[in-house]
Formats: C-alpha cells, structure tokens, sequence
C-alpha cells in the first residue's frame, strides 16, 4: 500500500487533539461542496437555456443556406441547383426571395422584410411550435397568406381574425421612373390576408413570410432568388454536406451552416456560460483555500508524528505527499459530493420541474430547463482538482519547514 496515502487517510478519520482542526475541515469540505454542486446545476442550467433557445432559432434557421456573394439575387435553374435539388439526403429545399418592403395596416405603417418562400419551406412541421396566434397558413383554396412576426404585428396592430381588413405592402417598382404627379404610381401594392403570428427573437420578428409566387409579383422579379434554404434528413452530416456543396458550386457563392447564420447567437450563448463560469470559479478558489488553514492546523497538531517519522528514516517528500494527500482528500470528498448532489438536483429539476420561471417569461417552458454536458462535470472536476493541488501543495511544504529542530527537540 502507499505509504503516505495509508498515513493520510488515518489522518482523516482520526480524532483530532483540537477540535478546531474538525470545524475547519469540515468548513473546507462544505464550501467545496456547496462551490462544485453551484457550478455544475448554474451551467447545466445555461445548458438547458442554450438548447431552448437554440431550438427556437433553429425551427426558423435552415441547416444550410446557399447566397450570391455579390449581388442580391441568382438564378436557381442552372445545372448545378438543378441536380442538387434531386439529392437523396435533402429533406426540404427552398427557394427564397426577400426583399424589405412597407407595410401598411388601417392607418399604421412600419418597414419590415417580406420573405417569398416555396411550398417546401413547409415541411418543417416545427414552425407550429413559434406561432403564438393563428395558423402557420401561406396558401389554400381561397388564396395567399402572409404569416408575420411578433414585432409587425405589435407595431400595425394586426388582427388576424378580421378576414376583411388584409395586410398591405408596398414596394418601389424595378426600373421605374420617380412620377411627380403622383408618387404612388412607383409602388407595387398589393394586399394580403395574414393567417397567423410567429415570435422567435427580434431579429427575426420583423419579417413577414408569403408564398415564392406573392413575393414575385410584388418585387417584379419572374425568374431569380435571393437564396436557397435546404434542411437534410436524420442522421445525415450537415457540415461533411456543406463542405461538399461548397467544394462544387464555385467562388460565386457562399454556403452558411446555422453557427455562420446565427454567430452573434452563438458568441453570446457562450461567452454567458464562460463568465459565468469564470465568478463561480473564483467563489470556489476562495473555498479551497480554506484547505492551507486546516492543514496548518493539522501540521501543529502532528508535530510529534512529523519527527518520529523522520527518525525513522522518511524522507521530506513522504512527509510533504502525507499532507498533500490529506488536503487532496479533503477538497475532492467535498468536490465529488457536491456533484452527485448537483446532478441529482438536476434531474429532479429536469423530471418534475421543481422551480418554476417567471408567467411574464417569454421562453417556452414553464420550469427553468435542465441539461447535461459531461464536460461540464470533467470542467468542474479538473478545476477543483487543480486548485486543490496548489493549495495542498503550499501546505504541505510546512510539514517540513523546521524537521531538523523536531529531531533535535525529540
């Protein structure tokens, strides 16, 4: 058995002369306790707000979207689109034309983008999950549809349940010639019923979506697109597809995954988790310190241990692994504790919704989400581990400091 690992361990367990020493050590191993099980439920928690959020914007952000890179439009009926439209692995592949445009209800009036989307666009059965009034409907029997964000529709003061007041947009006519007569012969205007609302995030809120063929006639545009949204099927690899996508369609045109989309989304979502991170870790240092005073203690209080040892032939690196094992048992006892309690406090929370969110909170869920990453569990175990090592380390070189003098006295 190793020798200093043996000594420390009946160290642990052993009754102390003072009980100073118990109290203190007890207080290092609840501070990390409590420090480890913060930790990992607060990023666990960021975890689960990442995936709801993420969730929200990728019901409304296509796996890949394929964009001139100069210029704001391009025909889709080449060869190349052609035949990637009739691959296998694509699930929906839809053809986009936007274009900012005024907006006009009753007396009210706001700038938004109008965004002409293909019937494939609909194959994403998730866009049920952001409509927060009326259907997600952009043509039937009786006509075309627009379906608008929360931004427009708080603006204008829509009602989507007055099928007789419709939605009308405005837009400048392609080549026109400003009239001073009367201006608003160089606007295509053109009228809309709107069927529902969706609410994702600002950014998104202000778009009003209508079918390809509505927003061509509107733009005076017959033929070109502004882009190409695709969604692939399960189990297939959107960045080994992207790569390949764009290792063929040349240097016209860029291909964006939803990171590349969405980088602003995903810069925030991490730096949060990372800050966060970050001000718990420094709370955990100072409760790891804690360890340099009970070892000193524990130093005074085996002094006598400390000197028959070294005359019985132990050497000061032994002695100084005794005290770093004890400081290393101490923070790690409480490090591992405070994970199994922060895991298991998760999963309740995960299960049966323990503590509930705000009824004003707009995020779609009525508890505060839970998810786990076991790199957050190795992150946090490495941390503690670390600065556990540091502070049982500068302990532990006490141990030794003055042995010559404890010789001489024994």
């Amino acid at each position: 058995m190793n020798t200093p690992f043996y000594i420390a361990r009946r160290y642990l367990f052993a009754k102390k002369s003072t009980n100073a020493i118990n109290i203190i050590s007890t207080i290092s191993v609840v501070g990390v306790f409590v420090g480890s099980a913060a930790l990992i439920i607060i990023l666990s928690v960021f975890n689960g707000f990442e995936e709801v959020v993420l969730k929200m914007f990728n019901t409304i952000t296509p796996q890949v979207v394929i964009s001139p890179v100069q210029g704001k439009t391009f025909d889709p009926n080449t060869a190349y689109f052609n035949k990637l439209k009739q691959n296998k692995s694509i699930y929906s592949y839809s053809e986009v034309l936007s274009e900012n445009a005024l907006l006009r209800y009753n007396d009210k009036q706001s700038v938004g983008l109008i965004k002409g989307v293909s019937p494939d666009y609909l194959k994403n059965k998730s866009l049920d999950s952001i409509t927060i009034e009326g259907k997600f409907l952009l043509e039937n029997s009786t006509g075309d549809y627009a379906v608008i964000g929360s931004a427009i529709q708080t603006y204008l003061m829509v009602n989507t349940t007055d099928p007789f007041n419709p939605l009308q947009i405005f837009s400048p006519k392609k080549g026109g010639k400003t009239s001073s007569i009367n201006p608003a012969d160089d606007f295509t205007v053109l009228s809309i019923p709107v069927s529902g609302v969706f609410e994702v995030q600002q950014d998104f809120d202000n778009v009003a979506i209508v079918p390809l063929k509505f927003a061509r006639n509107l733009l005076g545009e017959p033929q070109k697109i502004t882009s190409i949204e695709i969604n692939l099927k399960p189990g297939i690899n959107a960045d080994a597809f992207k790569k390949n996508i764009e290792e063929n369609i040349g240097k016209h045109f860029e291909v964006k995954d939803r990171i590349q989309q969405n980088k602003v989304l995903y810069n925030i979502l991490g730096s949060e988790k990372w800050a966060v991170y970050i001000i718990l870790t420094f709370i955990l240092i100072i409760a790891i310190f804690n360890i340099i005073g009970s070892l000193t203690m524990l130093v005074i209080d085996k002094l006598k241990d400390i000197a028959v040892l070294s005359s019985l032939g132990a050497g000061k690196k032994l002695i100084k692994r005794i005290f770093l094992f004890e400081g290393m048992m101490i923070t790690m006892t409480g490090c591992i504790v405070g994970l199994v309690v922060g895991f298991l406090f998760c999963l309740l929370q995960q299960k049966f919704g323990l503590i509930k969110m705000s009824q004003d909170n707009l995020v779609i869920t009525n508890a505060y989400p839970v998810a786990f990453k076991w790199k957050d569990f190795l992150l946090v175990f490495l941390t503690v581990s670390v600065f556990s090592f540091v502070a049982s380390a500068l302990s532990s070189n006490l141990s030794v400091k003055k042995i010559n003098h404890l010789n001489q006295d024994l």
